[in-house]
């Protein structure tokens, strides 16, 4: 069975494609942009389950096939959850994962170490509208943010 994999994030894709290759799991996950480079995937979704979701539904429409997404962030607890689903857009729309941690790192100043937590969290999306099947899975790293990065 083949499997569309709704991103065009090239990191991911250098990770995960070889990594489901080698699980053996009974598919092969092929790329959005191999089936479908001009398919939209859009994130407008205020959660993380929501863009994960639409992803998946998205490229399933534009292959016919089962599709795979996900959408993660960082949730950083002394900024009410922010940057969440805005985590790639932080500093702006098109802006660079520099610019972004430039712009976390000014709204932290000043914070105490005890006052820095967050995660990192990501859900994943699996759809397959032939079998009428949407499934998600959420996992979430807890952590400390540091006062400058390394």
């Amino acid at each position: 069975m083949r499997v569309v994999f709704a991103t065009r994030n090239r990191g991911k894709l250098r990770e995960l494609v070889p990594l489901f290759a080698e699980l053996g799991l009974g598919f092969e996950l092929v790329t959005i942009d191999e089936l479908a480079p001009t398919a939209e995937l859009r994130e407008d979704g205020d959660t993380f389950e929501a863009n994960a979701l639409q992803k998946a539904r998205q490229a399933a429409a534009a292959t016919g096939l089962p599709a795979l997404a996900d959408d993660s962030g960082l949730e950083v607890d002394a900024l009410g959850g922010a940057p969440g689903v805005y985590s790639a857009r932080y500093a702006g729309v098109g802006a660079t994962d520099a610019a972004n941690n430039a712009k976390l790192e000014a709204a932290l100043r000043g914070i105490p170490a005890d006052r820095r937590t967050a995660r990192y969290r990501c859900v994943a999306a699996f759809v397959d509208p032939t079998r009428g099947l949407e499934i998600t899975r959420a996992g979430a790293c807890e952590g400390t943010l540091l006062e400058a990065p390394r």
